[in-house]
């Protein structure tokens, strides 16, 4: 049994985990919204749980180091300076960061991954993500860490092949490229799809998310096992030993 703080708690997510932390039979250390200090939080909790805003993050690090607790961080939208942040926390503390929580996701990644090597780049690679009216950030992150499964599994980075756009008259469809498409409306919790587009073939690998509580079992599963990590960043197939 762990104690399990969340960072983020007044959402929905915050609730979804609440209920995810119960059922797996842990104790709720308590929470603070996404505005909160979270150094009291840090010193009462066994591992925290972040699903806040990526202006609160250096906070919550700067909190989690401080107590010597892991970090489960599934909040999206973060940039390059929020990367650093984890780098920098990681030398200290357990760290897992991830753009989603999902353990299905986590095999789809594994998937997208293996069918980009093994498809070579006569195949075209084209993502669609659909989400809630009120989601904030596009691509979601889950998409581009499909984006970054596929671009992997190419020996590319992801930066240098993606396309995230097309409006007015763009021209042919660069060869090697990921395209990205963004859909937002209802209340979807998220469905993505990533496409392998040959000539007279098509590859559909999917995932559709029916509410919040899969990404609440999947970060509770990923913070009982960070509780076992030494120091370091850590990702969610390692938690499914992929």
């Amino acid at each position: 049994m762990a104690r399990i703080g969340i960072i983020g708690s007044a959402g929905r997510m915050g609730q979804a985990l609440q209920a995810a932390i119960a059922a797996a039979g842990h104790d709720y250390a308590g929470g603070v919204g996404r505005d909160g200090d979270p150094g009291a939080l840090a010193g009462v909790s066994d591992v925290l749980i972040d699903f806040s805003a990526p202006a609160a993050l250096e906070f919550t690090c700067e909190a989690a180091i401080a107590a010597g607790v892991p970090l489960v961080v599934g909040t999206t939208g973060l940039e390059e300076r929020h990367h650093w942040l984890i780098d920098a926390a990681a030398v200290s503390i357990p760290v897992l960061q991830t753009g989603n929580t999902s353990l299905g996701v986590t095999l789809l990644a594994h998937l997208v991954r293996e069918a980009a090597q093994r498809l070579g780049e006569d195949w075209d690679i084209e993502i669609v993500e659909t989400h809630h009216r009120m989601k904030v950030d596009a691509p979601s992150g889950t998409a581009l860490l499909l984006g970054e499964a596929a671009a992997c599994g190419r020996g590319e980075r992801l930066k240098d092949v993606e396309q995230r756009a097309r409006d007015g008259i763009t021209g042919k469809r660069e060869a090697g490229t990921i395209g990205f498409a963004s859909l937002r409306g209802g209340t979807v919790a998220g469905d993505h799809s990533v496409h392998f587009l040959a000539d007279n073939e098509r590859l559909v690998l999917s995932h559709m998310a029916e509410n919040r509580g899969i990404f609440a079992r999947g970060a509770v599963r990923a913070a009982e096992w960070l509780l076992t990590r030494t120091p370091g960043r850590y990702s969610m197939p390692e938690v499914l030993d992929l």
